[in-house]
């Protein structure tokens, strides 16, 4: 009898995720997605990082439209972990830390409301701590310049194309090649010291 309640508990928990691990969502735009997954991945407790689109008003956008800047979209990444591991304030920690959060519509070499840096939260809890975070950040900021940075709610997220998925693993010395000449690390180095 036993035996079989801890089959049941297993096939349970194989069959509905949710018993097996309660997980939340983050969701993040720092401009270009490819270089939000890789900070977020080096983080224990992050389940998975998804590059894609949200923000906007066109349904399935595909990466050319994106980038158009016509359909409202930032590049983003949604983030699955566990609260039980890592916090949403430590996960807005590497977020600032990784983005540029004083050019609105822009980040690094990327303009256009594409690269917009924003916070998209998925419940009034994420958005007071957003908030809370954004408002620590703007009275012991180690730079002069406004923070730009929007918080608002998260809308529908598509996620892109699956070549931009886990990019700088995929396709690790154009990764580089591009993140050096976007002048991203310069940048942050610049806004957050080598500690970043």
């Amino acid at each position: 009898m036993k035996r079989m309640i801890f089959l049941w508990a297993v096939m349970l928990m194989a069959t509905n995720p949710a018993v097996a691990q309660e997980s939340e969502t983050a969701t993040f735009a720092g401009g270009c997605f490819w270089c939000m997954e890789h900070p977020f991945d080096e983080v224990a407790g992050v389940i998975s990082t998804t590059s894609g689109y949200t923000g906007g008003h066109t349904e399935h956008p595909s990466y050319e439209q994106v980038s158009s800047g016509t359909t409202g979209h930032a590049e983003s990444i949604q983030i699955r972990f566990d609260p039980a591991r890592v916090s949403y304030e430590q996960l807005l920690d590497v977020y600032w830390h990784n983005t540029d959060p004083t050019t609105p519509n822009r980040q690094f070499c990327d303009a256009g409301t594409q690269y917009r840096p924003a916070i998209f939260y998925h419940s009034e809890a994420q958005k007071r701590a957003a908030e809370a975070s954004k408002a620590a950040l703007m009275k012991d900021k180690p730079f002069k310049a406004a923070i730009v940075t929007e918080i608002v709610q998260a809308s529908h997220f598509w996620p892109a194309e699956e070549y931009h998925q886990n990019y700088y693993l995929k396709n690790p010395i154009r990764y580089k090649w591009y993140r050096f000449n976007c002048g991203r690390d310069q940048r942050l180095q610049q806004l957050w010291g080598k500690a970043g």
